[in-house]
């Protein structure tokens, strides 16, 4: 199956968004590490349907105006990652949940390391919300985008939080 890929500008830098026509496969950081993601091939179309409405959605949550995407989502990873991944998908908008919650989440309360592999392999970084996950001691922990980015995202969402609910 083909993948397709358009670069978009972020606050956060440019981001590689990537999908196949079944729905969104990646959003890449600018420096990612290459083996962090492995998609193969991929083809630039700027007009991609779901690239495109990929970019518009991520537009609106940095404008402060989206908390949650509707995007259809081609996930792919083990059968563990796709777990732990849907899991973050289960993280409220300005929530933060640690490594060890969503390893009893998932009923497996000595799989914290795993769980923050899986995390850190999660392909489709800010839909599928992987920098709402911190350590136990509340302190920010590995993000292939980086701490700083981490922390701008999770500053995004505590700032408009209290702005979206009200609309």
């Amino acid at each position: 199956m083909k993948l397709f890929y358009k670069i978009m500008n972020s606050p956060v830098g440019k981001l590689k968004l990537v999908a196949s026509d079944k729905g969104l496969v990646a959003i890449l950081w600018e420096n990612d590490n290459p083996r962090r993601v492995r998609l193969g091939d991929l083809v630039g179309d700027g007009k991609h349907p779901i690239l495109r409405e990929t970019e518009r959605q991520l537009e609106e949550y940095f404008a402060g105006k989206r908390k949650s995407f509707s995007l259809a989502l081609d996930m792919r990873g083990t059968r563990f990652q796709n777990d732990v991944w849907e899991a973050l998908l289960a993280i409220p908008f300005g929530e933060t949940r640690s490594y060890g919650q969503l390893a009893k989440q998932l009923g497996n309360p000595k799989a914290t390391r795993a769980v923050g592999a899986a995390n850190g392999r999660n392909p489709i970084s800010i839909v599928v919300p992987c920098h709402r996950v911190i350590g136990s001691s509340g302190k920010l922990t590995g993000f292939a985008g980086g701490l700083e980015t981490k922390a701008h995202l999770l500053e995004l969402e505590a700032r408009n939080g209290n702005l979206l609910k009200s609309k």
